[in-house]
């Protein structure tokens, strides 16, 4: 998804939970070989960064770049993520969403882990505050769940449904999933 969207650079928050620790990394390394970008893993102490490097260099023999922190704070420092990936089992998720500085251009984030019960009433809105556009947003129920949103180009309009000059209202249709149920809601606004 990362290399489809022509990421430049890719942005994940890493923590040493379950087997397939690095298998989310191995295809953002692997996707950003492929469009010429930059993979960026944030790692929260010095044994992550010794274990993560290892065990990545292992699997692909590709050293990506690690940045050793907290998340929010590192993320103030990176400038125009296109694809940020966050893992929704941590406490602290919203708050890294709402630091992140995302391309002028939109971006991808997804949030991996979300089936958890700690995020069933998470909205993208309420964590974006508004200075951003959700174009599209999905829950894939893959793995624990993963909730993804394309957030639209900076200065791309408000997406409140006025189309062309007349300013004529347009309808639209919108689609909403019951996490629970596994039901679809189709609503026309």
């Amino acid at each position: 998804m990362a290399a489809g969207w022509d990421a430049q650079m890719i942005v994940e928050t890493w923590s040493r939970r379950g087997d397939d620790a690095t298998s989310t990394s191995i295809g953002l390394s692997i996707a950003s070989k492929h469009t010429g970008g930059k993979h960026i893993c944030i790692v929260p102490d010095e044994d992550s960064r010794i274990e993560y490097t290892l065990s990545m260099e292992k699997t692909t023999g590709i050293s990506p770049e690690v940045v050793v922190g907290e998340p929010e704070e590192t993320m103030e420092n990176l400038v125009g993520i296109d694809f940020l990936v966050v893992n929704c089992e941590k406490n602290d998720f919203s708050r890294i969403l709402k630091v992140a500085k995302l391309s002028h251009r939109g971006a991808v984030l997804v949030c991996k882990n979300v089936s958890s019960r700690i995020v069933s009433d998470f909205r993208w809105r309420s964590v974006l505050d508004g200075k951003s556009r959700i174009v599209r947003s999905v829950f894939l129920p893959v793995g624990k769940g993963l909730d993804i949103a394309h957030v639209g180009a900076a200065g791309s309009g408000t997406g409140e449904g006025k189309r062309g000059t007349g300013g004529k209202m347009e309808k639209k249709w919108i689609r909403r999933f019951d996490r629970e149920s596994g039901e679809e809601f189709v609503i026309r606004k």
